[in-house]
């Protein structure tokens, strides 16, 4: 085994793993006590950067371009940052506007700032300086809608002798069967309409795709931050990871909209989760699970039409089931 691989098996048995993570049956459910501890998000201060543009040297604002570079949109640059808004935030700020349908302005505008604060995936919106949500193409020169599902780089999936996924849990976790049931009802939701099956497996080693829950640093190089903030990665095809931050209130039942503040809907996370485990990349379609961001007190397990269209356009369709395809012109 190479000392590469030693050293990650090494870091993963090592790290932050939270043998019972927050698990709830609705928000009602939360105890009072843990309400005080749940009620700030990992980048509430972004806030206090509303209005900011070009020229301006802000405190804070090296917080921001560390958000902007986890996720693509500044390149792999020293990461010394600065509190100055400069060319290289502004052009951030444009690009994160266009994926997400936004005025392409470069100012941190009102809503820009609100949709930097949701909760999202910690799956990156640029790789290697391309774009993966395919934003800003709402309609092909024919009149039909554009499609705008994405692929990791390099297109990787599933071999099609590989059909039949197995998946398992981190047995530190020690997950119920009600929360078990959740991924069972996410994996469903991408079966219905591929050819893939998806099985759970009792040996956590051997399985294709392994699910836990983990929290700050958990050896994969991709840290959590706490409650809200980034909610969980999972990796492409071959790697099968998907990890979720155990610091979060996950919710297994209902959630309301009207509940707890930090209360954030599990199927709905696993949902998106798996859709990166079997090669999709983000979408700038909001309805769409791939979408990086959602909200707390929010459940959206659905599959969009542009998801159908981008897991068969991956994996191909189950007997019987099929969408009409959008165009893709303008890739």
């Amino acid at each position: 085994m190479k000392i590469a691989a030693l050293l990650f098996l090494f870091s993963v048995f090592s790290s932050s793993i939270t043998a019972f993570p927050h698990f709830f049956p609705n928000v009602s459910s939360i105890p009072p006590s843990l309400l005080p501890n749940i009620t700030a998000g990992a980048w509430d201060s972004f806030n206090n950067l509303s209005g900011c543009h070009l020229g301006q040297k802000v405190p804070g604002i090296s917080k921001l371009k560390n958000y902007f570079h986890y996720f693509g949109y500044i390149g792999n640059i020293s990461k010394n940052f600065t509190d100055d808004y400069d060319d290289a935030l502004e052009t951030a700020v444009k690009n994160y506007q266009l994926n997400f349908n936004l005025n392409a302005t470069g100012e941190l505008d009102e809503s820009t700032v609100k949709q930097i604060l949701k909760p999202r995936c910690g799956v990156a919106d640029i790789v290697n300086g391309s774009s993966t949500m395919n934003s800003g193409k709402a309609a092909s020169m024919t009149g039909h809608t554009v499609a705008h599902y994405s692929f990791f780089p390099g297109t990787p999936r599933w071999p099609r002798s590989r059909r039949d996924l197995t998946y398992a849990f981190e047995p530190r976790n020690q997950l119920t069967d009600d929360v078990k049931r959740v991924f069972t009802n996410a994996f469903a939701r991408w079966s219905e309409w591929t050819p893939l099956t998806f099985t759970e497996s009792n040996n956590y080693n051997t399985a294709d795709l392994k699910i836990g829950f983990y929290g700050g640093n958990h050896g994969d190089g991709e840290d959590f931050d706490g409650v809200l903030g980034t909610l969980a990665h999972a990796f492409a095809p071959p790697r099968g990871l998907l990890h979720l931050d155990s610091d979060e209130t996950w919710i297994i039942d209902d959630v309301f909209a009207s509940g707890s503040p930090s209360a954030m809907d599990l199927e709905s996370v696993a949902v998106h989760e798996i859709g990166h485990l079997l090669g999709l990349g983000h979408s700038s379609v909001e309805e769409a699970i791939m979408f990086p961001t959602i909200s707390s007190g929010i459940r959206k397990v659905e599959l969009a039409r542009d998801d159908v269209e981008g897991i068969q356009a991956c994996h191909g369709a189950r007997r019987g089931v099929a969408v009409t395809k959008t165009s893709k012109a303008g890739l």
